[in-house]
């Protein structure tokens, strides 16, 4: 499927420690598995913004930027960020509530070790990658 990780991406995430490498080498799977299933998302562009590994729809336009990597509050954590500017957060709250945890309105929180909500994520992940395409977006 997707093995090849662009070596600035892999250096990028080979500086976190092994329990947090392993779960977002995992969400970078679950991102590029809900690009290839969601229609007219097309290839995503792997790279790198402020440091981060960095999910793009360039090809498409359809979707705002998801970036991997830890919050700054808690490094042992992994997170998903979006365009703070973009109403994807708050989304996700009034879909999912408490069953997620959030940082403000520009990430969710995904815990380095345990069981990983991904029928949320995967939802989270669909909004971000067609915000554009399906009328929600202004920005991102």
């Amino acid at each position: 499927m997707h093995a090849d990780i662009p070596p600035p991406v892999a250096a990028a995430l080979s500086r976190y420690a092994p329990p947090v490498r392993r779960r977002l080498a995992e969400l970078r799977r679950l991102i590029l598995a809900v690009a290839d299933a969601t229609a007219d998302v097309g290839p995503l562009t792997e790279t790198l913004r402020w440091g981060e590994a960095a999910y793009l729809t360039e090809h498409s336009g359809s979707g705002t930027t998801i970036r991997l990597g830890a919050p700054r509050t808690n490094p042992a954590s992994c997170a998903l960020f979006f365009n703070c500017r973009t109403t994807l957060v708050p989304s996700f709250r009034d879909l999912f509530g408490s069953s997620l945890s959030y940082e403000g309105t520009r990430a969710v929180l995904v815990p380095a070790e345990g069981l990983v909500p991904e029928n949320q994520l995967r939802i989270c992940i669909a909004m971000a990658l067609t915000y554009h395409r399906d009328g929600r977006g202004r920005s991102g």
